[in-house]
């Protein structure tokens, strides 16, 4: 065993290593759940960690300033608008209103979507995202797929398709829906679309489906029967937040599934987080409880989730092949999982 030596509050390997770190324990209550009990809900998080060098994935507004430079270097905004686009963001106006007005700006009068310069800019500002994937942010991919294929069932607020790509990669079909496909977005909350990916905000490979404000959903919030699977989702299942921080302030998320649902309180949902901030961390942890969600930390540093999920990944998906795992076996799973990343990274 190797001994240490201390040196104020840092402690040191002989060889002059930090000691490895204590991996984060599993929640029993969450570890214990099998991969068809669960719907992951992917955020901006994970889309930042898979390519964190395409600035329009780390946020909203790093979106709609990439549509609006795009917009620019195609010369399809005057300079006095421009400007004014500029002036909004860096005032932090609504953004919902500001996306809406740009692209209403890139958009004809016209329903031929293809005809859009809406459609070049999204194109333009999601280009080659294959080649942008990190190793970090494919364990993590990996990780949702292996849980996708156990019964999982998936649904994010981005407008990429990351885990798409990365599953095609795979050799696997991954199908992206919108919400404006009723029939399709029925057969997923009933689990007869288990491999497809809901985009309730829509999908960029599909700019007609991009809706930014719950009223333009009105046909499928109208539709009793597609409001009412999705909701039963909520009521009987956990949902587990990835990379999503506020997601559940996100007015199409309260829309589909928070204000239909009474004694939210009384569910069991997750939500893996950062710890971070001290204060902030049991501000949100206090906030969430009240809607049923238990805040999880995964760890000090953003670093820690890929290591963190893949375990979890592995418990739940072992468990939901044959029931609880006997000692030493949930290693196994986990060695697996990451010969399976190792594989495809290279």
């Amino acid at each position: 065993m190797a001994s240490t030596v201390s040196l104020g509050k840092e402690t040191l390997l002989e060889d002059g290593m930090p000691p490895a770190k204590k991996p984060r324990k599993l929640l029993p209550s969450l570890k214990t759940k099998k991969p068809r009990e669960l719907v992951l809900v992917i955020g901006t998080g994970i889309s930042a960690a898979v390519a964190p060098q395409v600035p329009a994935l780390k946020s909203w507004k790093g979106l709609i300033q990439a549509l609006l430079d795009a917009a620019i270097d195609f010369d399809l905004l005057e300079d006095e608008e421009s400007k004014r686009f500029q002036k909004c963001l860096h005032e932090d106006k609504n953004l919902v209103h500001v996306a809406h007005d740009l692209i209403q700006k890139l958009s004809p009068r016209t329903s031929n979507v293809r005809s859009t310069f809406f459609k070049d800019c999204l194109y333009e500002v999601f280009d080659d995202l294959e080649s942008k994937m990190e190793d970090s942010g494919k364990q993590l991919l990996q990780s949702v797929l292996h849980l996708m294929e156990n019964g999982a069932l998936v649904l994010t607020t981005n407008f990429d398709n990351l885990l798409e790509l990365y599953a095609a990669h795979q050799g696997k079909h991954l199908e992206s829906l919108d919400l404006t496909d009723e029939k399709k977005v029925l057969e997923w909350a009933q689990e007869k679309r288990k491999l497809s990916v809901l985009h309730i905000h829509g999908v960029y490979t599909n700019p007609s489906g991009i809706v930014l404000h719950p009223a333009g959903y009105q046909n499928v919030l109208r539709n009793t029967e597609v409001m009412r699977e999705i909701q039963k989702l909520y009521e009987n299942k956990s949902f587990l937040f990835l990379g999503c921080g506020w997601t559940v302030d996100d007015t199409t998320f309260q829309a589909l599934f928070l204000e239909a649902v009474k004694h939210k309180s009384d569910l069991e949902h997750f939500m893996l987080v950062r710890r971070g901030d001290v204060d902030e961390f049991k501000k949100l942890r206090e906030n969430m409880l009240d809607k049923g969600i238990k805040v999880i930390s995964y760890g000090e540093e953003y670093a820690d989730l890929p290591e963190y999920f893949e375990r979890l990944t592995s418990e739940i998906a072992m468990r939901g092949r044959t029931g609880v795992p006997k000692e030493g076996q949930q290693l196994n799973g986990s060695a697996t999982a990451h010969a399976e990343i190792k594989g495809c990274s290279t």
